[in-house]
């Protein structure tokens, strides 16, 4: 008797798109959750030491207080290039507020950690909550903007995770329409 042949697996299926939309005075904010299994100063760690963002976003150098600007080189767009990157606010380990600059104009992002400690018996384990927020003038451009958030924020999960890193194209287009499809609250 013969086996039959042999099936390969059938894809991973995309990942869910997670973002929304509210409106807001100066326009609308694409706003993004990701839950942790760890505490915040890890969590926040990841997003402000340059050794940390390499692994997701890429590294940075410059001064990195409130009022000063960095580079960062982003290491998993096409060309690796640099962007300037202003701290509007730095509030540690709770609240990171920046605007990047480059030859596409000007992004205003807005990081928010909030945790748990436990249970409050001791046996718990500590939960970090980002919330990561674009501030945008309008939804244009959003169907391109909210996988690639979907992707780098997937991609700081697997960092701190351990975890095999997402690829892009698991993302885009596969998740142009639901951004495009947004309605602001």
């Amino acid at each position: 008797m013969t086996p039959p042949p042999a099936q390969a697996p059938a894809p991973a299926p995309a990942p869910a798109p997670t973002g929304r939309l509210l409106r807001t005075a100066d326009g609308v904010d694409l706003v993004l959750t990701r839950v942790f299994a760890l505490p915040v100063q890890e969590v926040w760690a990841a997003l402000t030491e340059s050794a940390r963002t390499a692994l997701w976003f890429g590294p940075w150098e410059g001064d990195g207080g409130p009022g000063t600007t960095a580079r960062v080189r982003m290491l998993f767009e096409e060309e690796t290039p640099w962007t300037e990157l202003r701290v509007e606010a730095c509030e540690a380990p709770t609240r990171l507020v920046v605007t990047t600059v480059d030859e596409a104009g000007s992004w205003r992002l807005e990081l928010k950690l909030s945790g748990t400690s436990g249970d409050g018996t001791g046996a718990g384990s500590d939960t970090t909550e980002l919330t990561f927020v674009h501030h945008l003038r309008t939804e244009e451009g959003v169907g391109e903007i909210g996988p690639g958030w979907e992707y780098y924020l997937d991609k700081l999960r697997a960092s701190l995770g351990g975890s095999p890193q997402p690829v892009f194209e698991d993302y885009y287009p596969a998740q142009k329409a639901y951004f495009e499809d947004l309605s602001a609250e």
